[in-house]
C-alpha cells in the first residue's frame, strides 16, 4: 500500500469520507467489507456506546443489529482481549461454540477476515476488519503483509474515528446571565476602582454598586469580587 492511502484515511475530513477512504483502501487489498468500531466502555457494561462506520451489506444490518449477539461474537471477544491482528474464519466460530452465527453471517460475506483492536486511554477501544468471502492465500508471505498492511491501517483508522466518532459536540460553558449594570461594576473593579468610585462613575451609590457586584458573586458562584472578575475574564464576558 501506498504511505498516501493511508494518510488519506487519517484525513478524512468527515464520516462519508472515512467510510469511502477504508472501502477503497480493502478493496485494494481485496476485502470486499470493511467495519471500523469506536467502543466507550466495556463490551459487557450496559453503558457502553459504540460508532461505527462500515460498508455493512443492508440485508445483513436488518437481522444483526443486536449488541448481545455482538457480545457472543468470538471475533469481537478476542478483539477486546488482545492488541495484535489476527486471522478469522468458520474454525474460530466453531472452536468457540459458536458455529450457528457464522453460518448466519456468511452468506453475506462474513467467512474469512482479519481484525484488530486498539485499546485507548479513558476506556476506549477502537476496532477495525476486513472480510472477504474466499480465503486468504496460504504464502506466509503475502498473510503476514496483510496483517501488516491492516495494522497500520487501524492505527490511521483511529486517529480519524476519535475525531469524528467521539462526542460530536462538546458542551460550552454556560454563561451567567449578569445585567449590564452588574457587569459595568465588575469592569470597573477589575480596573481596580473601590465601591464609591465606581458610584461616583457611573453616577449611582456605593451600596447599589456592592449590590451589583454581590449579585454577580451569586450568579458566578464565588465568594469575593476579584474572584468575580477573574471568572469573567475566564468566560470570556470582561
Amino acid at each position: 500500500m501506498r504511505q498516501q492511502d493511508y494518510f488519506d484515511v487519517s484525513q478524512s475530513v468527515d464520516i462519508q469520507a472515512l467510510e469511502a477512504n477504508l472501502v477503497a483502501f480493502a478493496n485494494h487489498m481485496d476485502f470486499g467489507l470493511v467495519s471500523a468500531v469506536l467502543m466507550h466502555g466495556d463490551l459487557q457494561s450496559p453503558d457502553v456506546r459504540v460508532r461505527s462506520v462500515s460498508n455493512t451489506p443492508q440485508a445483513f444490518m436488518e437481522i444483526s443489529t443486536s449488541l448481545d449477539e455482538a457480545r457472543g461474537d468470538p471475533v469481537m471477544q478476542r478483539l477486546m482481549s488482545r492488541s495484535i491482528p489476527f486471522i478469522y474464519d468458520q474454525r474460530l466460530y466453531a472452536d468457540s461454540g459458536a458455529g450457528e452465527l457464522w453460518e448466519v453471517q456468511a452468506p453475506f460475506g462474513y467467512c474469512t477476515g482479519i481484525a484488530v483492536g486498539l485499546h485507548l486511554p479513558d476506556n476506549q477501544h477502537f476496532m477495525l476488519g476486513v472480510d472477504r468471502p474466499k480465503r486468504l492465500p496460504r504464502s506466509e508471505k503475502q498473510l503476514t503483509r496483510m496483517l501488516a498492511d491492516v495494522q497500520l491501517l487501524a492505527v490511521h483508522a483511529q486517529d480519524a474515528a476519535r475525531r469524528l466518532l467521539g462526542p460530536a459536540v462538546i458542551e460550552a460553558p454556560k454563561l451567567p446571565a449578569l445585567t449590564p449594570r452588574e457587569l459595568e461594576c465588575l469592569k470597573w473593579t477589575m480596573e481596580g476602582k473601590s465601591a464609591w468610585a465606581v458610584g461616583q462613575i457611573l453616577a449611582i451609590s456605593s451600596s447599589a454598586v456592592n449590590f451589583h457586584i454581590q449579585n454577580a458573586m451569586r450568579k458566578l458562584e464565588v465568594s469575593s469580587k476579584h474572584s468575580a472578575v477573574l471568572k469573567c475574564v475566564s468566560l470570556g464576558i470582561l
